[in-house]
């Protein structure tokens, strides 16, 4: 056990954080099997031991950030990752009833938690703070997120009567803002049992659908199509398929829109931590994933990272979660805030040290032959 203390201590030394330190960001290990559990199990043994009560931090996204930005994540060699790796080579963990456990797992854990967690409209992706173009700076979240969903219609040049696909809807709010603001029609879908349930039941006289369907299912034509925060669940395998998919569902004269969260290397697999508690089956895309995906489908038209505004974002979201755990914590136990806690901290701290990004993409079919414009430039 010293031998991996020691080694813990040794990593730690070079993120400038002292165990049992003075600073905000120093870690209290109250455990001293934290130290072989992480070095064993990495960030599979780190967040659990967190959840457990093993360990704390005053400031955990300022820990982890230091964390990250010293690189410690891929000094550590875990025991773990193997099963991992020959799962994802070996099966498509994102297809048929696999496609649904996100759904299941992470996206109707309640619609309690999330009503108070997010914005007025639930919009569960990163919010748009700064100004753009027409868009003014925001000082809400509500504010931040009516600015990205703008930002998203003023790309596609949408107009009133479009029919436009929302694939991954969440609760609606980009299809909701799209129909009052721009007039158009709405076909959502989602894996999500309880986000289809609660937009179909408080959709009102919105001309907006919901469904309970997988991608792979769509035979349908539309103007444009948007994808805001699912292709992080599609899988490298599917990628091409997801993309073809679009492809044969848009107008020839139609835009794509593609909202995702990405890395800057690309993988097969995602963090065995997130996979286990948040996100299972879920792994990001990198740029070379998404341009290979759509050879001989789509013209890239634009390519637009913001990816610090996520941080910012899921500060606000921590914030809102913790003001609202008094009213929650009848509901979900301690260690689901623990959980939480570090789902959303640790996220932040991706974003903040620029190892995750934010991109949204517009694609055409055949190039816009006078040019693409971006609206809100």
């Amino acid at each position: 056990m010293l031998s991996f203390k020691k080694k813990a201590l040794s990593l730690f030394k070079i993120a400038g954080i002292e165990v049992n330190g003075s600073k905000p960001w120093d870690i209290q290990v109250y455990n001293e099997n934290f130290y072989e559990r992480t070095l064993k199990y990495a960030s599979l043994g780190f967040g659990e031991s967190y959840m457990d009560g093993w360990w704390s931090v005053e400031q955990l996204d300022v820990f982890l950030a230091k964390v990250f930005d010293a690189n410690l994540e891929n000094k550590i060699k875990p025991i773990t990752m193997l099963p991992y790796l020959l799962k994802a080579n070996f099966v498509n963990i994102q297809k048929g009833k696999r496609a649904f456990e996100v759904g299941q797992v992470h996206y109707d854990v309640g619609n309690d938690l999330y009503s108070k967690m997010l914005d007025r409209r639930m919009t569960y992706t990163c919010a748009y703070w700064d100004e753009y173009g027409n868009l003014a700076k925001a000082d809400t979240l509500d504010a931040a997120q009516e600015n990205k969903l703008d930002m998203i219609c003023q790309k596609l040049d949408l107009k009133a009567g479009d029919k436009v696909l929302d694939i991954g809807c969440g609760w609606g709010s980009f299809m909701r803002y799209a129909a009052e603001k721009y007039g158009v029609n709405c076909v959502g879908i989602s894996v999500s049992n309880e986000q289809v349930k609660r937009g179909n039941e408080t959709k009102g006289d919105l001309p907006i659908e919901f469904r309970l369907q997988d991608y792979r299912d769509i035979h349908e034509t539309f103007d444009h199509i948007v994808s805001i925060g699912m292709f992080e669940h599609v899988g490298y395998k599917n990628y091409r398929t997801y993309m073809k998919i679009v492809e044969k569902n848009l107008k020839d004269n139609g835009l794509f829109l593609l909202h995702t969260i990405g890395t800057n290397v690309s993988a097969k697999i995602t963090d065995p931590w997130i996979h286990k508690y948040i996100f299972p089956n879920s792994v990001l895309p990198s740029a070379v994933q998404i341009s290979k995906a759509v050879e001989k489908l789509f013209v890239i038209e634009d390519w637009h990272n913001f990816g610090i505004q996520y941080d910012r974002t899921l500060i606000t979201w921590y914030d809102n979660f913790k003001k609202a755990w008094p009213r929650l914590k009848d509901t979900y136990d301690e260690r689901f805030y623990k959980m939480w806690k570090f789902y959303l901290l640790s996220s932040a701290a991706t974003f903040r040290t620029r190892q995750s990004q934010v991109w949204q993409i517009v694609l055409s079919k055949h190039g816009k032959h006078n040019g693409y414009k971006r609206i809100c430039q």
